[in-house]
């Protein structure tokens, strides 16, 4: 399928690959001290651009990577969620970051679940892993509601190679049952 046309609706979101028109929503996420606290730091708009270019071309490259996470009511740009596999990462990972304005709504897990479900039943991902600094509370709740496990300590590659991460995850067939309680 061209990459153009992967689109995931949920009841109250799209996901979908990024594109150039996200820049400017993706920027101010970035530039946002809270958020990015445990997901690599504050970006400059260059240092956005490029993040988002990255992110892009790695659609490109493996056929997949982070959704944009588009509001339906609003067509509206708050977030962005789903497969991640870098070079070196320690795993096959479903990462999330949803905008402040728009944590707590229950998106992030909406997003969460397909994103899951997209890993396991279209890339065929026998393990999902969650990169998760221990201090950041919300997505370690996030990953609990999903059935997902704290696997112990991990390491980054360069440049987050200093990051206190734990591994949390689960695999395909722990997932396959623990979707059963979002359908």
């Amino acid at each position: 399928m061209a990459i153009e046309n992967i689109r995931i609706e949920t009841e109250r979101l799209i996901l979908r690959p990024p594109n150039g028109d996200d820049f400017e929503e993706w920027a101010k996420f970035q530039s946002d001290e809270a958020t990015m606290t445990f997901i690599g730091g504050v970006k400059s708009r260059a240092e956005s651009w490029r993040d988002l270019c990255s992110m892009i071309g790695a659609w490109h490259v493996r056929g997949y990577a982070m959704f944009s996470l588009i509001l339906k009511d609003g067509d509206k740009w708050i977030g962005r969620i789903g497969p991640w596999y870098p070079d070196s990462w320690p795993g096959t990972e479903v990462g999330w970051g949803v905008a402040p304005e728009y944590a707590g709504k229950g998106y992030a897990l909406e997003a969460a679940v397909a994103s899951m479900n997209y890993a396991v039943d279209t890339l065929g991902w026998s393990d999902i892993c969650h990169t998760i600094d221990p201090e950041n509370i919300a997505s370690i709740k996030l990953a609990e509601r999903v059935g997902s496990t704290n696997r112990g300590p991990t390491k980054l590659p360069e440049p987050y190679q200093d990051a206190r991460v734990d591994d949390w995850g689960q695999s395909s067939e722990q997932w396959q049952e623990n979707r059963k309680q979002f359908q």
